[in-house]
């Protein structure tokens, strides 16, 4: 069994058809573009697919981003205060509630945060814990997306070798059903 060559996620390479006349047998165009049409379909749907996780990514990263330089904030604050021996002053801002609504809050600094984890869970962690951990999700995160973008490169150059073999198969069948056909005179 032949192995197919794919990309490290396992996206399957589209083959290049060099002799056209050597690939397609006699008639058998119409099953070649068939299959080529099927293909390109299948790598516009996986393109897709990573489109829309891309746009996941892209939009959860920042939010990661500013919970763990808030985290950090909090930690270096706690550190501050501890180095020299009072405690932490309470933190003034200004959060947003909703869309449209804002409020101020005066923050008493913990060595404790809660962070949403997702599908309603909301657990609590140390500011050294939560750090490590929005450190790691962040770094996962990057390292997807880039893979994704990586993915998405891949793909276009398939999708684009298919669309050539398209082509060259329809423009071959075409000239060999002109050489076949009778000339009117």
């Amino acid at each position: 069994m032949p192995k197919i060559e794919a990309n490290p996620r396992g996206i399957p390479k589209a083959p290049f058809v060099e002799k056209v006349e050597e690939f397609c047998a006699i008639g058998e165009a119409d099953a070649t573009l068939r299959s080529f049409q099927e293909m390109i379909a299948k790598y516009k749907y996986m393109q897709t697919s990573l489109e829309g996780r891309k746009k996941s990514l892209e939009s959860k990263l920042p939010e990661i981003t500013k919970t763990l330089e808030l985290v950090q904030f909090m930690n270096a604050k706690s550190q501050a205060a501890t180095d020299q021996g009072a405690s932490p002053e309470p933190l003034n801002t200004h959060y947003e509630l909703s869309d449209t609504l804002w409020a101020n809050a005066k923050v008493d600094l913990t060595d404790k945060v809660n962070l949403w984890l997702g599908a309603n869970v909301m657990l609590e962690y140390s500011l050294e814990e939560a750090e490590a951990l929005l450190t790691t999700k962040r770094d996962a995160a990057r390292t997807t997306l880039k893979q994704v973008d990586e993915d998405l490169e891949y793909l276009r150059e398939q999708i684009t070798t298919m669309e050539v073999n398209t082509a060259r198969v329809y423009n071959w069948d075409v000239k060999n059903r002109r050489q076949t056909a009778p000339t009117k005179a």
